[in-house]
């Protein structure tokens, strides 16, 4: 028998707005399989977000027998797991634990007029949750429900985050982490537990949260009927799991101040540690738990990265690969039009789930390739608005590691490292985030040390800032920051 058969294994999954990606993870940091399995947003109405738990769980089961097939009879040394998840959305249970309604997503805009709303009644909530109130978190969520739903609201028993609720489904746990938890703005973020003002603030009661756990906790163990299901041994245990940010950071070794992760996924962040909840609401900084005992982080947030390149795909009906492929020569960039990526709303720096996307400066001479130049420059420039908020907040990062789909792209870092004047790092195996760093909490559940199981990550390869772009890339970014204002005054 061979030291690969021998050797023990967990499982980590992320359940993204796209999908539910699985791995599999040796005790040696060795991958062994992967799965995913794709997933929908509904949209009912202008500025909403919406999936059905129902929906996640069907991927999980896929992903997990995807995972099964292919992990071999290495299936039967899997010990432990954890989740990885979209954060701040609003799965709301009633008394027997059934789902009350769709689940309010992250990028759900419907609640703006209940976040000021919700500073009104608790003037201390930026010093309680170390944010500002915004439309995606998760407790103008349930003030919105109260008021346009209050049967539902009436009825609520329990409110669990995404990735909670799949843990429950899993265990039988009604827990989540203080990483996710921090999202909710009902968390004392520097104490890490549920903030009783914060509570009474949106008419709700600490008995209808989850038990607040570090990500590494382990939280009960897999239930008879899916290990049977998926084949797996028993006795399999669940730890508590992260918000899909902060499984991403650990997935790429990005636990020490002065570290930052760029992910440019679905949405775009740049997440920076920190070792004390320093909190910067003003510019739209996020303050949150790390998904590790003692440790914080700062956060910036653009709800658009990926998806604009997504959305204008549809509008082509070219493959991503395709436009990234066809981008204009460098002299012709200086000539592509501005775009402002603000198709979901902002949050940092703007906090503005009102603002919308435009083309500017558009001329016959412009094409398709210049307009996906366009777009994926703009989304460059939201990550430097970003940056520049964490830099006010106190975090200063050297170099930048990159996560996500948009990272497979070598034009779009070398674009990013231009703009941000940083280095950017891909590492090796980028594309598995938040499942990778949900495998490496279940390590720690078990017992693994932190130093062993969350090593450096391998880089595939660096983007350098060319300095002979630095006056057109500063002059272009200049330009982008000049027209949120007038843009979003006709909109």
């Amino acid at each position: 028998m061979s030291l690969n058969e021998r050797q023990d294994w967990v499982v980590g999954l992320d359940l993204g707005t796209s999908g539910v990606k699985a791995v599999m993870l040796s005790e040696q940091g060795e991958l062994g399989a992967e799965a995913v399995a794709a997933l929908d947003v509904s949209r009912p109405q202008p500025m909403w977000s919406e999936q059905s738990p129902a929906d996640w769980w069907q991927a999980v089961d896929a992903a997990m027998l995807q995972l099964r097939a292919a992990a071999g009879e290495r299936w039967q040394r899997v010990r432990a797991m954890a989740v990885a998840g979209q954060m701040h959305g609003a799965v709301l249970l009633d008394a027997a634990g059934e789902v009350l309604r769709p689940a309010i997503l992250w990028n759900d805009g419907r609640s703006q007029a209940e976040c000021a709303e919700l500073e009104a009644r608790e003037p201390g909530a930026r010093r309680i949750t170390a944010n500002r109130a915004m439309a995606g978190f998760t407790a103008p969520k349930l003030l919105w429900v109260a008021r346009h739903e209050p049967a539902v609201f009436e009825r609520t028993a329990k409110v669990l985050l995404p990735k909670d609720w799949v843990v429950w489904r899993l265990c039988g746990a009604m827990s989540t982490d203080t990483s996710d938890a921090a999202g909710t703005l009902w968390l004392d973020v520097a104490r890490r537990q549920w903030s009783e003002p914060m509570l009474s603030a949106c008419a709700m009661r600490s008995e209808q949260m989850p038990a607040v756990h570090e990500g590494p906790d382990l939280v009960g163990a897999l239930r008879t009927e899916w290990a049977e299901r998926w084949g797996l041994p028993t006795g399999v245990r669940v730890a508590a799991g992260a918000g899909d940010n902060a499984a991403g950071a650990i997935g790429v070794g990005v636990v020490r101040p002065g570290q930052a992760l760029l992910s440019l996924g679905t949405s775009g962040v740049v997440f920076s540690p920190v070792a004390e909840p320093l909190a910067y609401p003003e510019r739209g900084v996020h303050t949150f738990c790390h998904a590790l005992p003692g440790l914080w982080h700062h956060m910036a947030v653009m709800l658009t990265a990926s998806s604009a390149l997504s959305w204008w795909s549809g509008i082509t009906g070219a493959a991503p690969a395709e436009l990234l492929a066809a981008l204009p020569a460098e002299p012709a960039r200086a000539a592509a039009p501005m775009f402002l990526p603000y198709l979901s709303g902002e949050r940092t720096p703007h906090a503005d789930p009102g603002a919308t996307g435009s083309f500017l400066g558009l001329t016959h001479a412009h094409g398709r390739d210049d307009l996906s130049y366009a777009v994926i420059e703009g989304v460059a420039h939201v990550f430097a608005d970003g940056l520049a908020a964490l830099h006010e907040a106190g975090s200063r990062p050297q170099r930048l590691l990159a996560i996500g789909g948009g990272a497979r792209s070598d034009a779009w870092l070398q674009l990013l490292a231009d703009t941000l004047r940083l280095p950017v790092d891909r590492p090796a195996g980028a594309e598995v985030g938040p499942a990778l760093g949900a495998a490496r909490l279940a390590w720690l559940g078990l017992g693994r040390p932190l130093a062993e199981v969350v090593a450096p990550p391998r880089i595939a390869c660096s983007f350098e800032p060319d300095p002979r772009r630095a006056d057109e890339r500063e002059h272009r970014l200049q330009r982008f920051r000049a027209a949120y204002a007038p843009v979003r005054a006709l909109s």
